[in-house]
């Protein structure tokens, strides 16, 4: 395989964010991971570093973590990683909106994955309550997304 191709094959891995690609051409072949193998040890992170003095109440209260308690009801989930749209086009009136009656396998949201455009669906049917993330975000696979009751 020419070095060039190799080249242009590690630039395609650095731009794209994939961890690993693998090309076979014939009998050539080229395994390229930007991470190491589960079976490599990297250097261990270092250790977290013991603070002595507490720190003054209005800092450790503005650096505590916020804990957001969702509503009860049924939480609808992305079924994979991608971009949320909310709506079918920019500028288009979103699917759903908090206080929405949906039925079940109406269409709640659109999610890009791979510059495909995947209709997510209610799965029960009920009023919306709480919509979990924002137009435009990315969302992880088993990302809470809606509650409905």
């Amino acid at each position: 395989m020419d070095i060039r191709k190799v080249k242009k094959l590690i630039e395609l891995l650095q731009e794209s964010g994939i961890s690993e690609l693998e090309i076979t051409e014939g009998d050539d072949s080229v395994r390229i991971r930007r991470y190491p193998a589960a079976g490599v040890s990297a250097p261990a992170p270092p250790a977290p570093v013991a603070v002595e003095a507490p720190a003054p109440a209005t800092v450790a209260a503005a650096s505590a973590p916020v804990v957001e308690t969702s509503p009860g009801g049924h939480q609808v989930t992305a079924p994979m990683v991608g971009t949320f749209y909310d709506s079918p086009a920019p500028g288009a009136k979103p699917f759903v909106q908090i206080g929405s009656l949906v039925g079940e396998g109406d269409v709640l949201c659109i999610i890009e994955a791979m510059k495909m455009m995947n209709q997510i669906e209610a799965d029960v049917s009920g009023t919306v309550v709480s919509i979990l993330i924002e137009n435009g975000e990315p969302v992880e696979f088993d990302q809470p997304l809606f509650i409905i009751e």
